[in-house]
């Protein structure tokens, strides 16, 4: 007896469908329609046996869908190795098949096979599956996927080359843009935002990434745009109902929670450690929220003996995060992340604790939804800021940023071991590659060119980012081998080299902040531009804070004058490290108790207005009857 279709979705939303024993074989869209109602359901294995008996009963090429579809769901479910079985017997029935090609590069990159994942996606935009019948999706799917991949492993180059080549087939991909303009940012590729194919200058400024246009522009009207952009595509509105008053009033010692995911040896977890360790537990009961990858690590283990409280959010969606912070009873929740990478802010915008505090991760506004604070001071935060900033301020006395006075130091290297000049004057940036740019970088050749003898100390991070800049000295007329370049090595050995240094350089107008505060740290002086957003002024902050605010300039011409001025006079390099030498660890910068006072008595007044705020009066009590 024949059954219709409707017949059968009313059977397949009682009990899976099977095909076997009998029953009529339908066709593919039919078993399509069956699959998908099964898969809305939740029925997800039930969908994977109506793929599998239909599938053996089927000899015709349109098993590769079946199978595509059945190796989509089997991965939905954790079945992997079967799904990758899927992929494999649709290519074999239609090698051109491009959706079974992008899926089976997602398996090899879960299971670390890197380059059969490029491979994979490679036949999709330039292979077998890259003719007429692949859509402009599929292949723009391919090319975005392997150069994040390319990206990953820093093959910054190849992936520059697969970014503008989709952005050539489709401009308005803000993503494609975001990851176009960092990647040429690591490179020293100057200028950074170049157009690409029809990609118009609107487009490029607001795919430009917050922290990209950080290192791009010291203009807080254009980094408040790029942080609303991001937070207006990625970001849920925040929750009509906060969540923290779901939860019973809060009471006993204040609760702060840190949420981050870089709670290890990054720049955030290096920074913190002493001060989880500070907090006074006689008032504070201190919490930490973290999705930090699990490592023996020396650092990651010192971060977690430090917290009372430690709760895992890896593999926890962003709701269930947020109800887990509100359980806790948070009073206040500092987020550590701001939109750096791994950033995840939906968790914020649940509000589940009263006060919500941004700090440290993000130097700028994040313009996140349910962030109504920022630690800051009032040198990096000014009054002319504040119309550009979606939070308010929260003014520490002395500086906004904490640090570690038991970072490890390692022996002082000699000028020879590290292959510069015994007689030379050093300047140094040891700062990442990306926050360079070509005006502050000519500022640097051209002290060079003026200052005889002496040499510009850097990290380069990849081979492009060190041919460009030697070829932009080469522009200048500064012999290249006055450029020298260090390699990695070890937080202790990185330290130490500083000491080598006669001078660092500050980048602009992305600042060092973790770099500047290891700097002042092992004693070696260093030159800042401060601007008019807050991530060009952190190291003026700390300058200030250690005391010498006299290597502070306010425009290029006058830092370029100043460095001249100091590489011509090592007597004053000599007298500045003499005094970070007596008296920089006595400074406010380094008085970590007291930064961690500082912290807690601003921190402190938030948290019991809250409680106030929240506690029933005697009147509003309900009366006995």
């Amino acid at each position: 007896m024949h059954t219709s279709v409707a017949q059968r979705r009313s059977k397949t939303a009682a009990a899976p469908v099977s095909l076997m024993a009998g029953t009529p074989h339908m066709t593919l869209a039919e078993l399509l329609e069956q699959a998908q109602q099964l898969q809305s359901g939740g029925q997800l294995e039930a969908a994977v046996r109506l793929y599998a008996d239909w599938i053996a009963q089927d000899a015709s090429p349109l098993r590769c869908v079946a199978l595509f579809n059945q190796g989509s769901m089997l991965g939905q479910i954790g079945r992997q190795t079967e799904a990758a079985e899927c992929y494999g017997q649709a290519l074999r029935i239609r090698p051109d098949f491009a959706p079974a090609w992008l899926n089976m590069g997602h398996h090899r990159e879960r299971e670390g096979r890197t380059e059969d994942a490029l491979t994979c996606w490679k036949e999709v935009y330039d292979g077998i599956a890259s003719g007429p019948s692949t859509t402009i999706e599929h292949r723009l799917h391919g090319l975005n996927q392997a150069a994040r991949l390319l990206e990953q492993i820093k093959r910054l180059s190849e992936a520059e080359t697969l970014l503008r080549r989709s952005l050539e087939i489709q401009p308005a991909q803000f993503d494609v843009i975001q990851h176009y303009v960092s990647v040429r940012q690591k490179q020293c590729q100057w200028p950074a935002p170049t157009l690409p194919g029809a990609v118009n200058p609107n487009q490029m400024l607001l795919g430009t990434s917050a922290m990209s246009t950080m290192a791009l522009h010291d203009d807080p009207g254009l980094q408040l745009l790029a942080a609303m952009r991001f937070v207006h595509e990625r970001v849920p509105k925040a929750a009509a109902v906060p969540m923290h008053r779901l939860m019973p009033p809060r009471s006993g010692r204040i609760k702060i929670g840190y949420l981050s995911g870089d709670l290890h040896h990054h720049a955030v977890g290096l920074l913190t450690a002493e001060l989880f360790e500070l907090h006074d537990r006689s008032r504070f009961e201190i919490h930490g929220f973290c999705w930090t990858p699990d490592s023996p690590s020396p650092q990651r283990q010192r971060i977690l003996k430090a917290l009372d409280q430690h709760t895992r959010l890896a593999g926890v969606d962003d709701h269930t995060a947020a109800r887990l912070i509100a359980q806790a009873g948070i009073d206040v929740l500092v987020d550590l992340q701001g939109l750096t990478s791994g950033a995840r802010p939906a968790i914020l915008g649940y509000r589940a604790a009263p006060v919500q505090v941004a700090w440290l991760g993000l130097p700028g506004t994040s313009a996140v939804p349910g962030v109504d604070w920022m630690l800051a001071d009032r040198y990096v935060m000014p009054p002319q800021l504040l119309p550009y900033c979606t939070e308010q301020p929260v003014y520490l006395p002395h500086c906004f940023q904490i640090s570690d006075r038991q970072r490890e130091v390692g022996p002082t290297p000699d000028r020879a071991a590290s292959g510069l000049p015994e007689d030379a004057f050093v300047y140094c940036s040891f700062n990442n590659n990306h926050k360079f740019t070509p005006e502050v970088f000519d500022v640097w050749m051209r002290v060079l060119s003026r200052v005889p003898r002496s040499v510009l100390w850097l990290l380069a991070d990849n081979d492009t980012a060190r041919e460009n800049m030697l070829r932009r000295a080469d522009a200048h007329g500064v012999a290249r081998e006055r450029l020298v370049f260090a390699g990695r090595v070890s937080p202790a050995d990185y330290l130490a080299r500083f000491r080598v240094a006669d001078l660092v350089l500050d980048t602009f107008p992305y600042n060092a902040g973790t770099t500047a505060n290891d700097v002042l740290w092992v004693g070696t002086p260093i030159l800042t531009l401060s601007g008019r957003t807050y991530i060009s002024r952190m190291a003026g902050s700390l300058l200030t804070a250690v005391g010498l605010p006299d290597l502070i300039t306010h425009s290029l011409p006058e830092y370029e004058q100043r460095a001249v001025d100091l590489g011509q006079h090592p007597l004053r390099i000599a007298s500045y490290k003499r005094y970070l030498a007596e008296h920089g660890h006595r400074s406010p910068l380094f008085d970590i108790p007291g930064r961690v006072r500082d912290i807690e008595d601003a921190l402190e007044p938030l948290a019991l207005a809250q409680r106030a705020a929240t506690t029933p009066t005697a009147s509003s009590a309900p009366q006995n009857p």
